[in-house]
């Protein structure tokens, strides 16, 4: 194994995990924006 695997396999953790963190958070503001407008129109047919 040569010195570069300890530099190149954290820096792809890293990319990796920031790339989750983004995409997730996305997907989760966009079900949570999907659920109020549901709410919403529940409550304007009632």
């Amino acid at each position: 194994m040569t010195a570069g695997h300890f530099i190149f396999i954290p820096a792809v953790l890293l990319v990796g995990v920031v790339l989750g963190w983004i995409l997730g958070s996305r997907a989760a503001r966009d079900a949570f924006a999907a659920e109020l407008k549901r709410r919403d129109e529940r409550k304007s047919r009632s």
